[in-house]
């Protein structure tokens, strides 16, 4: 097309987007860009119809333009139009249904078809039964698949016994598409039909009896690729819809035939290689019955469909002990996800043969397989692995994994495990090895704790002091009271955490030190801390911090008074005030606790943040009485913010529905 003949185009293309409605000759304008050359131009008025009054009119015009045989493009385009209109093209597109030209009734089925309507189900099923053109018949068969009525299910049932193979065809397409399965006997003669046996299969698919299973694995003993793919499809529908229970009975079936088929395995790695989704489900059914191990690596990488991950791990789980090592040899070409799914199933099949390999997995650049091979390490039970994960006790990235693999390696070598930890504390390693010695080596390792806790590196010192209180509770107090003037922050603050776990309303005085502290991160631990163990009579002292500027130190003064239960009106009031929008949702949120709320969230639902306004909205969905609806939809008619306004029509939708 020329410069000239796109501006042009462009020009006509615009006028009608831009066309009044309202002018006496706006119809006929779009009539006439339905017959444009242009597919936008066309496009564009078609929409057009859907904002003109009077539809009545409009759809006896577009039916008009129907019957222009000679004007493809027009009819295409009217047809749009006329499923924008609704309900309003659904009557007289049934008339139209009982035109003599086969032509005209057969548009009127497809259009039908896309509507979908349900009072088009009767003339649908007429033109179906009766009708005596094939292309009618078919096409009203297929927009039966669109509409999902008990009536129409029972018409496609009946078809399925037509002489016309075409005709069957869509309806078994269409009872597939409807997910509605026929009988089992009225499926049985179409496998042998050429034209109608894929569509056969995929109907057997939904059908979760052994029976049905056992004719879809009919189709895996075919030569020909299609037959068979169709039936690894079929297979796949059905493992989604059978049930755990009966799913070793699938399994057997499907073993039997596999059999006879040495062959299986290749054109199953093809399946489970393939793009197509539901082909790859089936060659997952397929694989777990073969039982061949050394498709595990092609299964892992099923994985990268979410969707397909619990049937990629029942598969790996059937392959047996051998999966691991292939699985093994295999990880440095899997993708992520697949690399995911391997170690979910090598940390449960491993035993002591592994530990060569996994050691080997150690000295990998990447941090997602060093970590499946320090879990399997631990799964293992083997003496040997125990110095292999020593080694990662001092790496940041690895330690706190290697901790935890440790203590599982302890039930069976506990005195190698429990000296390669404290070995490992001399070096000043990971605070999570503290925890994992604790674990293992119990009270009896608690005076090497304390000596940790008063001559060690600040994370471990901070590390110690939570790890006592929480094996002694009395003792851990007692080391808490120290660490309340160790000259680090974190070590200060890990003593007050343990005050407020541990302790009780006595130790007030102690917090009020805490509240004061130099470092904020004492001071938001204490203010959690006075809330924890009820210290009541600090209460002044939060109130006097619900102004404070930092919001962080705010927020945690409001909650801790609301948990201690002395949240005052007037202290609320400040708080609602309070420039951090997280403090004024504290607030509200602590008012609606106690049983109150509702007034707070009304006023709340012209706050000028947009999350506190939701969080307003779904506290009176909560409390609120239908009182409240007048204010929340004049809310809600001013309310620009999407998640703002979702919130509130939940909100109302609840009230109204008391």
């Amino acid at each position: 097309m020329s410069e000239e003949g796109r501006n042009a185009e462009e020009l006509r293309y615009r006028a009608l987007l831009a066309l009044d409605v309202f002018r006496p000759d706006a119809r006929e304008r779009l009539v006439e860009g339905l017959h444009d050359e242009s597919w936008r131009v066309r496009r564009a008025a078609a929409g057009g119809f859907a904002r003109l009054p009077g539809r009545t009119v409009s759809v006896e015009r577009l039916i008009a333009v129907l019957g222009e045989r000679d004007e493809t493009g027009a009819r295409n385009a009217s047809a749009e139009a006329l499923v924008s209109l609704g309900a309003a093209s659904v009557n007289p597109l049934v008339k139209l249904l009982g035109h003599a030209d086969p032509d005209q009734r057969k548009f009127a089925a497809d259009i039908l078809g896309q509507l979908a309507r349900p009072e088009a189900e009767d003339a649908l099923v007429f033109a179906l039964l009766e009708d005596a053109d094939l292309n009618v018949r078919v096409a009203a068969a297929e927009a039966l698949g669109r509409l999902g009525g008990r009536g129409g299910v029972r018409a496609l049932e009946r078809t399925l016994n037509d002489s016309e193979p075409l005709l069957r065809l869509s309806a078994l397409e269409s009872l597939a598409a409807l997910r509605q399965p026929p009988p089992l006997a009225d499926v049985l003669p179409l496998l042998n039909n050429p034209l109608l046996k894929r569509s056969a299969y995929r109907v057997l698919g939904l059908i979760p009896r052994l029976e049905a299973t056992e004719l879809v694995c009919r189709g895996l003993c075919s030569e020909v690729r299609s037959t068979r793919e169709a039936a690894l499809v079929a297979l796949g529908q059905q493992a989604a819809l059978t049930a755990p229970a009966l799913r070793p009975g699938m399994d057997q079936a499907v073993a039997q035939v596999l059999q006879q088929l040495p062959e299986a395995s290749g054109w199953v790695a093809n399946a489970l290689e393939s793009e197509d989704l539901e082909l790859r489900a089936g060659g997952l059914v397929v694989a777990a019955a073969l039982r061949a191990p050394r498709l595990a690596p092609l299964v892992a990488e099923v994985a990268q469909e979410e969707r397909l991950m619990p049937e990629v791990m029942r598969t790996l789980a059937c392959f047996g002990p051998e999966t691991g090592r292939e699985l093994l040899a295999s990880m440095g070409r899997l993708s992520f996800a697949a690399r995911e799914a391997a170690g979910q199933v090598l940390v449960e099949m491993v035993d002591a043969s592994f530990v060569p390999e996994l050691v080997q997995m150690l000295d990998w650049s990447e941090l997602d397989v060093k970590g499946v091979a320090v879990r399997a390490l631990g799964r293992t039970g083997a003496r040997e692995a125990v110095e292999p994960l020593a080694g990662l006790l001092t790496d940041p990235d690895m330690a706190p994994l290697a901790a935890r693999a440790l203590v599982s390696l302890a039930s069976s070598h506990r005195a190698p495990v429990l000296q390669v930890l404290e070995s490992a504390l001399e070096q000043d390693a990971d605070p999570a090895v503290l925890s994992a010695l604790v674990r293992v080596g119990g009270t009896a390792k608690l005076p090497l704790v304390r000596r940790i806790a008063r001559q060690a590196a600040v994370p471990l010192r901070a590390t110690a002091v939570e790890v006592v209180a929480a094996v002694d509770p009395s003792g851990g107090l007692e080391l808490a009271r120290a660490a309340l003037v160790d000259e680090a922050s974190p070590v200060r603050a890990a003593a007050v955490r343990v005050l407020g776990q541990v302790g009780d309303a006595s130790l007030s005085e102690l917090l009020a030190r805490a509240l004061a502290d130099s470092s904020l991160d004492v001071q938001l631990s204490a203010l959690e801390a006075v809330g924890e163990c009820g210290a009541v009579d600090r209460a002044g002292d939060l109130e006097s911090l619900v102004r404070h500027p930092d919001g962080a130190i705010a927020f945690r003064a409001v909650r801790s008074l609301a948990r201690l239960g002395v949240l005052r009106d007037e202290v609320l009031a400040r708080a609602v005030e309070h420039e951090d929008h997280e403090v004024v949702k504290a607030a509200l949120q602590a008012d609606a606790d106690h049983g109150g709320g509702e007034a707070l969230a009304l006023k709340l639902l012209g706050h000028g943040r947009w999350d506190v306004r939701a969080a307003a909205a779904r506290v009176l969905a909560d409390a609120g009485g239908t009182d409240c609806l007048p204010a929340m939809l004049s809310a809600l008619s001013v309310e620009t913010d999407t998640l703002a306004r979702r919130a509130l029509v939940d909100a109302v939708e609840r009230l109204t529905g008391r």
